[in-house]
């Protein structure tokens, strides 16, 4: 073992404890010195499996060892098979909440529909299912999905939504009267014994039949119902029959998207980042889509995607009542092939589904994304900087990124600006301009090799931090020409990277390396925003900075050549009529008004000292 007591003090004990771990499949818990559980884990083999955390400590990710380094006590429960393990892991986590273990999102602000469990049920909707005992259906992340849901069923069937508490004792004994829904017939009124028991769980099968999607059976029962009223000339109640299937068949239709060969199966597909995996699941039923529900699950360690899965997968087809013994995922899940048959699509129907989810969940991420930013805008641009740390492979977080473009027309009153930005915000204090002095004409190339080593000469001489990221507004040539300045010239390490635009000047794609190559970032992700709003910034305040210098350069050669004219009144003259042309027409009286008789006297006789 590579573990001794400089990483953990209590090593010697868990020695002793591994010796005694027998090689059968089980769950084993980690406890700190509180008695707390720390993490609880499932094994085919417990024996190995625990003990890889003391053998290959020096191989364990930083998160990991921090678990490691917290174990005092290690307890597990040996059981019979790989399900039985899976399904007491998930327990165990649902009942302990362990730190160190990755969970589901709580799922409290989404609706569920519940049958509940009394002698005569009843269909509620609630946030809440720890208070209420009955099958629940959902979570339903579309509330309008879920109230057309029960629009439906409401119009199909007559239940009781009152909440006396009937048995058949009370009905028995006639404690109740029967109620206005009764006589619109939105009840049966079985609390007066207008319905049988049995009648009434037998409409309540059918509802929870329609929840978990089996539309089959119900449709053959109203079929037949509606030929038996046919048959003995009761047309109008046959017509009511009939109008409930068109009702269920125009529901039913909506959610048909593969072939009717396609039984029960469940869809999972999952994305991540470093701190959060986003999973979906759809049901599918005879064909039809009948309930997809994306999570969240906030990454304790570094767990790959398939452990996650493997973890989720129990417990979301717990809590959407499945009854499904094959998955569809897009890569093999330590899961039992008793317990869920795995299915890994190439093509053909099962692809496109698998493929429907991940479109499903690329929305719910950007949705979630957006509500972090709202709530926590800082955690947010943190994990942006993680994400562009992770993309251009960075050797430290980009914590200070300070980005420059050049402005000029023609190679006229050429400048520069530069922009910092700190933990992915603006930061205007550090923002800088530069005149280009060295460089004549319009050589964009030269004015960015200027400004740069300007710039970093003057970082390194007051030895002042530098940033971790450097980003150029322009292609391969700018870039080059900020890395002969950066590591030939200076002597730096700053990594460089190019924000490129198309042809309608909007952002188009971020390049890095040497040679320089693209690299993909999706148009409408939180990562694009910050990139864009760099380039948008840079380019702002440089364009800003050349029109004020130009404006002063007009007014420099063109006014202040008058003798007794100065910078501030042509900037009055121009603030007041707009343009030379305008202060060569006005009269006398006009000028006088703004600049004074005298220097409105100077303006006259310089524009028309040789007129009559």
């Amino acid at each position: 073992m590579q573990v001794d007591k400089s990483v953990n003090k209590n090593f010697d004990h868990i020695k002793q404890l591994l010796v005694n771990i027998p090689e059968k499949p089980g769950v084993y818990r980690y406890y700190d010195d509180s008695g707390n559980i720390l993490y609880v884990g499932k094994a085919r083999n417990l024996k190995r499996r625990v003990s890889s955390y003391f053998s290959h400590y020096n191989d364990l990710s930083p998160k990991i060892r921090i678990l490691v380094r917290k174990i005092c006590d290690v307890k597990y429960i040996v059981v019979e098979n790989e399900i039985d393990a899976l399904l007491l892991e998930n327990n165990l986590i649902k009942q302990y909440q362990p730190k160190y273990n990755s969970m589901l999102k709580d799922d409290k602000s989404y609706p569920s529909l519940c049958i509940t469990a009394e002698p005569y049920p009843r269909l509620l909707y609630t946030r809440d299912r720890t208070s209420i005992k009955g099958s629940f259906f959902g979570p339903y992340p579309n509330q309008k999905i879920l109230r057309e849901l029960q629009n439906i069923i409401r119009k199909l069937f007559c239940y009781r939504t009152c909440k006396l508490n009937l048995t058949p004792e009370s009905i028995r004994q006639g404690k109740y009267k029967a109620c206005i829904n009764s006589q619109i017939g939105l009840c049966n009124a079985p609390c007066v014994a207008n319905e049988s028991q049995e009648e009434y769980l037998q409409t309540m099968n059918m509802i929870r039949n329609i929840l978990k999607g089996d539309f089959k059976e119900i449709l053959d029962d109203l079929k037949k119902k509606m030929m038996d009223y046919a048959e003995v000339l009761e047309f109008e109640k046959a017509e009511l029959v009939k109008q409930k299937i068109i009702l269920l068949e125009q529901y039913q239709s909506r959610s048909m998207v593969v072939n009717t060969g396609i039984r029960d199966v469940d869809v999972y597909s999952i994305v991540s980042d470093d701190r959060y995996a986003y999973i979906n699941i759809m049901r599918i039923k005879n064909g039809g889509i009948i309930h997809s529900y994306s999570t969240e699950v906030k990454k304790q360690l570094d767990e790959s995607d398939a452990e996650i899965l493997s973890m989720v997968i129990p417990e979301l087809h717990a809590r959407v009542s499945s009854t499904a013994k094959e998955i569809i995922v897009p890569f093999e899940v330590d899961i039992p092939t008793d317990y869920l048959f795995q299915t890994i699509p190439t093509r053909g129907d099962k692809k496109q589904l698998l493929e429907l989810s991940f479109r499903n969940l690329k929305y719910y991420r950007h949705e979630r994304d957006h509500q972090r930013m709202l709530v926590e805008p800082e955690g947010l641009k943190l994990q942006l900087l993680e994400k562009i740390q992770t993309e251009l492979q960075l050797p430290e977080l980009p914590r200070h990124i300070e980005s420059f473009d050049n402005s000029n027309i023609q190679g006229a009153y050429p400048v520069a600006a530069m922009v910092h930005f700190a933990d992915g915000k603006p930061c205007p204090s550090e923002y800088r301009l530069f005149n280009i002095k060295t460089v004549e004409g319009p050589d964009d190339y030269a004015s960015m090799e200027e400004v740069v080593y300007r710039r970093y000469k003057r970082l390194k001489e007051e030895n002042k931090p530098l940033p971790q990221l450097i980003i150029v507004d322009g292609g391969k040539g700018q870039m080059e020409s900020v890395r002969k300045v950066i590591e030939e010239q200076l002597n730096l390490s700053i990594p460089i990277a190019g924000l490129v635009k198309d042809d309608r000047h909007r952002t188009a794609e971020l390049l890095y390396g040497f040679p320089p190559i693209t690299i993909g970032i999706a148009p409408r992700s939180a990562l694009f925003h910050l990139l864009e709003h760099i380039q948008s910034e840079v380019h702002r305040f440089a364009i800003t900075f050349h029109r004020s210098k130009r404006s002063k350069g007009t007014i420099k050669t063109s006014l202040t050549e008058i003798k007794g004219i100065g910078e501030k009144t042509a900037r009055d003259l121009l603030l007041k009529f707009h343009s030379v042309k305008q202060i060569k027409t006005a009269s006398f009286d006009d000028l006088a008004k703004c600049i004074g008789a005298a220097k409105a006297k100077i303006i006259i006789e310089y524009f028309h000292g040789d007129d009559d």
